[in-house]
Parts: C-alpha cells; sequence; structure tokens
C-alpha cells in the first residue's frame, strides 16, 4: 500500500522504514550506491554512499569511467554558488563547483528535497574503469565539508526538511561474493532504524568526536588471543568507521602484528608476503573452501558504559575476499586488510558483517549482527558482550588529535615564527642604545623584505 513510502506509521507508533530496504547495489571492492534523481526534470544517477566524508557530489561533465552525468543546464531548478571545491580522498581527488538543486530517492524518504551539490569537473583517480556509480553522498559531519564547515551536508539538509530523526543506518550485503562481480549485491541505506535488518541485540559504542564516525577500539584478538599492544596503537590517530573504504585499515603496527598472529594461527606454513600486502593473489582449485585455513579476527570496542566493552569478529569468509576466477579450475582471493599511515578504518571488509546504525542524536555508532552476512548458509559475523575494560587503559584515544596532518605542520610553523620573532625582540632589547646610530639605509629591513610582507591576511 505504501509504495514508495519510506515513513509509514506502525500501529505502535514508532517509525518503520521498509520502502528504503535492498535499495543499495555494489560490493566492497567498488563500493555501495544509491540511485538518485536530480535536478528538474529529474535526471538518474548511482551515487556512492560514503561515510567518510561529508560532500554530496557528482560528475557535472562527460568523464570516460563514468557513464552519466548531471547536466546543469537542463535542470530548471539548479541554482550555481560559484564557489570551487576541491575535495582529496585517501585514493583520489576531484574538483568542482557548488551549487543547489532538488533531489529524490526512488527508494527513500518520499518526496524532494533542496541540497548542495558539487559538479566535479575534474578528478583524478576518483572515477575508476568499471564503476558503475557518478558521484558521491558524504554523510559525515559538517566538519568535514569543503570548502567549510559552512556547507550544509545532504543528510543534515534531510533531517531539518523531512524531519526526521537524526539517525540512518547501513547494511551491505557482499560477504562472501565476489569483490569485483556484477555489482547486483544487495543492501540497504536506511533513515532511521529498520528491526529486518538486523537479528540479536545492537551495541553502541559513543563517537569520540564529531567529525569522521570517531570510534574507540580497546583491543584486537586473532584466532581468540590477544595482540597485546597498548591500546593507543589502535587509536593512531583515529579510528573510524567508512564505508567509503573497501578494506579493514590498520596502523602499520597493528597491521603487521595482525599478519603475523594470522600467518602464525593459520593452517598454511607458508605464504607469499606479496599476498599480505595486496600485491599478490591466492588461488585453490575450485572444490576448495581455503576459509577454514585461517582464524577469526575480532575487535573490541568501548561501551557507552565506559566500564564495559563489546567485541565485533569476522570470520575468514570476509576478509579473505574471492576475486572473479581465473581459468576454469582456479578461484583466485585477496587480503581484505591493508596497512594505513594515519587511521584504523572499519571499511566494508568489516561493516558487510553488520547492519551499522549511525546515531547522530545520541552520539553512538550501532552494530548488530546481519541476517545477509553468511556465506554458505552459516553466520560470518559474531558480536558478544559484555566484557569488563579494567585491563585496558582508560582512555585509549590521544585527547590532542589535530583533524588534518596539515595542521601538525601550521603549529610547528607557528610556534617556530613566535619564536624568530621572541628571539629577535630579546636581542633588540639587549642591544645597547649607543650602537644602534650605526645602522645605515641598507640596513633597515623594509616592508618588502620583511614578515610583514608574507604573513597571512
Amino acid at each position: 500500500e505504501a509504495g514508495g513510502l519510506a515513513l509509514a506509521s506502525e500501529p505502535g507508533g514508532s517509525l518503520n522504514f521498509l520502502a528504503m530496504v535492498e535499495n543499495l547495489q555494489g560490493d566492497s571492492g567498488r563500493g555501495y550506491y544509491l540511485e538518485m534523481l536530480i535536478g528538474t526534470p529529474p535526471q538518474a544517477l548511482n551515487i556512492l554512499v560514503d561515510t567518510g566524508s561529508s560532500n554530496f557530489a557528482v560528475a557535472g561533465v562527460p568523464d570516460p569511467d563514468v557513464t552519466s552525468y548531471f547536466n546543469t543546464e537542463l535542470s530548471s531548478t539548479y541554482k550555481s554558488q560559484g564557489i570551487d571545491v576541491t575535495v582529496k580522498y585517501s585514493q583520489g581527488s576531484w574538483t568542482g563547483v557548488l551549487g543547489t538543486d532538488v533531489i529524490t530517492i526512488p527508494k527513500g524518504i518520499d518526496g524532494s528535497y533542496t541540497v548542495n551539490i558539487a559538479t566535479i569537473l575534474e578528478s583524478e583517480n576518483f572515477f575508476l574503469p568499471g564503476v558503475k556509480w557518478h558521484g558521491i553522498l558524504g554523510l559525515a559531519y559538517d566538519t568535514l565539508a569543503k570548502p567549510s564547515s559552512s556547507v550544509e551536508t545532504f543528510f543534515d539538509s534531510l533531517v531539518s526538511q523531512a524531519r526526521i530523526p537524526n539517525i540512518f543506518s547501513l547494511q551491505m550485503c557482499g560477504a562472501g561474493l565476489p569483490v569485483s562481480g556484477s555489482g547486483t549485491n544487495g543492501g540497504s541505506l536506511v533513515g532511521g532504524i529498520e528491526p529486518s535488518l538486523y537479528k540479536g541485540d545492537i551495541w553502541y559504542t559513543p563517537i569520540k568526536e564529531e567529525w569522521y564516525y570517531q570510534v574507540e577500539i580497546l583491543k584486537l584478538e586473532v584466532g581468540g588471543q590477544n595482540l597485546e599492544l597498548d591500546c593507543r596503537e589502535y587509536n593512531v590517530d583515529k579510528a573510524i568507521v567508512d564505508s567509503g573504504t573497501t578494506l579493514l585499515r590498520l596502523p602499520q603496527k597493528v597491521f603487521s602484528a595482525v599478519v603475523q598472529a594470522i600467518a602464525r594461527t593459520s593452517l598454511i606454513q607458508e605464504f607469499s608476503s606479496g599476498f599480505w600486502t595486496g600485491s599478490q593473489l591466492a588461488c585453490w582449485d575450485k572444490t576448495e573452501r581455503p576459509w577454514s585455513l585461517f582464524p577469526k579476527l575480532s575487535i573490541y570496542m568501548r561501551d557507552e558504559n565506559s566500564s564495559r566493552s563489546f567485541r565485533i569478529s569476522i570470520l575468514p569468509q570476509l576478509y579473505i575476499q574471492p576475486i572473479l576466477g581465473i581459468g576454469e579450475n582456479l578461484q583466485c582471493y585477496r587480503f581484505g586488510i591493508s596497512s594505513s599511515t594515519n587511521a584504523l578504518v572499519i571499511g566494508a571488509t568489516v561493516m558487510e558483517g553488520f547492519y551499522v546504525i549511525f546515531d547522530r542524536a545520541q552520539r553512538r555508532v550501532g552494530f548488530a549482527v546481519s541476517p545477509c552476512a553468511e556465506v554458505d548458509g552459516s553466520p560470518v559475523s559474531e558480536i558478544e558482550g559484555p566484557f569488563t575494560t579494567a585491563d585496558v587503559a582508560s582512555n585509549c584515544v590521544s585527547s590532542l588529535t589535530f583533524h588534518e596532518p596539515v595542521l601538525w605542520i601550521a603549529s610547528y610553523a607557528l610556534m617556530s615564527l613566535c619564536g624568530i620573532i621572541l628571539l629577535v625582540l630579546i636581542i633588540l632589547l639587549l642591544i645597547p642604545p649607543r650602537c644602534q646610530h650605526r645602522y645605515t639605509d641598507n640596513d633597515v629591513v623594509n616592508d618588502e623584505s620583511s614578515l610583514v610582507r608574507h604573513r597571512w591576511k
């Protein structure tokens, strides 16, 4: 009866979002995307769902790697703001122009809404060969929005205009399926919580800071064995939940410890280092199931009650990922974990095992077991708890977190500049007055060569 209506009322008065179930397509290798209608008359585009950025952007000109783009000249409701914007990701970047237009989501919240939209005019390693999406939907906080946090994010616009709860959730159903396959695996992006998309209890961990969805990781276990690292190592320099990242990414020290632990506990005596670094695939006969050779991986997070924790576990079916077959008799796999220089990133490798709730209203991220996280009829993910946090530090996240590496550089530069200025002032104060008349015109520091000319304006 409710066809395209996403906010139907239940007898109990709570909201359900069944119209939004199975509105995603894609896979962990190339991302999960949502169909969206943009402009007047509407132009249909597939939009990548990304909880690790905050701009809504679509291809605005033809590109060799996209099949469609948003032609602003054909939309009577498009308004350019004339503001250039550049966004850089861990892989790829784009440059475009900010504007506004109306959007509707065929399998989403009923109605049309006016949102900020960047049209991508140039890009580098952003649109890739074979991807089936034409833009990106950044669902993180406005702190990350470019060119400034004053750009209202897509979801903030929906919350204010559609008057929906400030909460959304994701289910990504690609467990055990080829990561570069047909791109038709199911998934759901829901404006709220949908009971049919999870089983068991939802476990919540606090959002440590509202920019990315930053959480606190307490420890990792491989095959039930604690890595025994200082918990701060897991949060260097942040730990985030990011649907736009394909793999589970770990800080270098953690990554090395995980690889060593997997190699030590797996049933394979010798394994090529190229497999762990992502430069090689491992191939078995199609009749074999190599997942039984590898251990379970568990991630502990702090519960809302800080004295408790819970763990989410993924079986090898999620991190030993099948690639399309090579030859007739072989099935090849990639390692779904990689190293990172600046974050622990819970990406699609882990998220495919869970129904993940981004509860912005109560500043928390929830995890529950996803019914679609099954391979050959068996679950490939688990949630267990509560556990005590007595064996870890009371705070595993550094209180001094800079949001961008450039801020570290800027802070050191400013401190150095202040030090130089202070030193010059001290020297000037110590110079005897009788010596000061010895300066000539050639010695005078004028505006053309002084810091005054080069200071920030």
